[in-house]
C-alpha cells in the first residue's frame, strides 16, 4: 500500500511539473520565481521590435493530452523581453530589425524579471547547428553599449561570466571601428568642416537663391 501510494504521489508531482512546463505564459508575471532564479530557457516566437524590448509570444514544449488540455484556458498576451546587459545605440533598432524577421522563433534565457519586462540573453537561429547571441551580437556590431545585466547579483560568478562576454563582443566593435566607435577619416572630417562653415553656408544660399530666380 505504501509503494502504491509513493507511486501515485511521484506521478502527481510529475504530472505537475508537465503542467508548469508546458503552460503558456501570456505575461512576466505568470512565470514562476523559481524559472527566473533557475535561469530557464523558454521559446517564443517574435512579434514586434519596440524601443522598450522585443515582444515575444510565448511557445511552450507540447506534450500530448495535457497540451490539447490547457489551450481551452490558455490567455493570450505577448511577453516584453529586454537584451540584458546592453544599452541600444541610435541605429540599434534599425539594426534588430533588419536582422529579425516577423514571427522568427527565438529562444531566451531568463535572466531577471523588473515589472512587467523579463531581462534575457536572446538567442537566434542562424542554421541548423548554428545559433547566435543577440545581445552578443549588436556589441560586436557597434550598435549598443555593455550596461549592468539587471536582475542578476552584482557579485555572482554569472554576472562576471555574462558581462566578459559581452566586454569581448564591445572590444570588437571597437578595434573593427564598427557602429558608434566608427572615427572619421582626415577626408570626412575636412568634409565636414567645410559644409558647416558659415561663409560656404551663405555661398550655397546665394546660389540656390540664383537658380530660383
Amino acid at each position: 500500500q505504501n509503494l502504491s501510494t509513493g507511486v501515485a504521489v511521484a506521478g502527481v508531482l510529475v504530472l505537475a511539473r508537465s503542467v508548469r512546463m508546458t503552460a503558456k505564459f501570456a505575461s512576466a508575471l505568470d512565470i514562476p520565481v523559481a524559472f527566473v532564479e533557475k535561469n530557464v530557457k523558454l521559446r517564443g516566437k517574435l512579434h514586434h521590435i519596440t524601443e522598450k524590448g522585443l515582444e515575444v509570444e510565448h511557445i511552450p514544449i507540447s506534450i500530448p493530452f495535457i497540451t490539447s488540455i490547457q489551450r481551452k484556458w490558455q490567455s493570450k498576451g505577448l511577453l516584453l523581453v529586454r537584451l540584458a546587459g546592453v544599452e541600444l545605440a541610435p541605429g540599434g533598432m534599425a539594426w534588430l530589425q533588419q536582422e529579425l524577421k516577423p514571427k522568427q522563433m527565438i529562444w531566451f534565457q531568463l535572466l531577471g524579471r523588473e515589472d512587467s519586462a523579463l531581462e534575457c540573453l536572446v538567442l537566434v537561429n542562424k542554421g541548423r547547428f548554428l545559433s547566435v547571441c543577440l545581445n552578443e551580437e549588436i556589441l560586436r556590431q557597434g550598435f549598443g553599449r555593455t550596461a549592468r545585466i539587471e536582475g542578476l547579483h552584482h557579485d555572482s560568478r554569472l554576472y562576471w561570466k555574462l558581462h566578459k562576454r559581452l566586454l569581448r563582443a564591445e572590444l570588437k566593435a571597437l578595434k573593427k571601428n564598427k557602429g558608434i566607435w566608427r572615427e572619421e577619416s582626415y577626408s570626412e572630417r575636412i568634409r565636414d568642416r567645410i559644409s558647416n562653415n558659415k561663409f560656404v553656408q551663405t555661398l550655397k544660399q546665394f546660389v540656390s537663391w540664383l537658380r530660383g530666380s
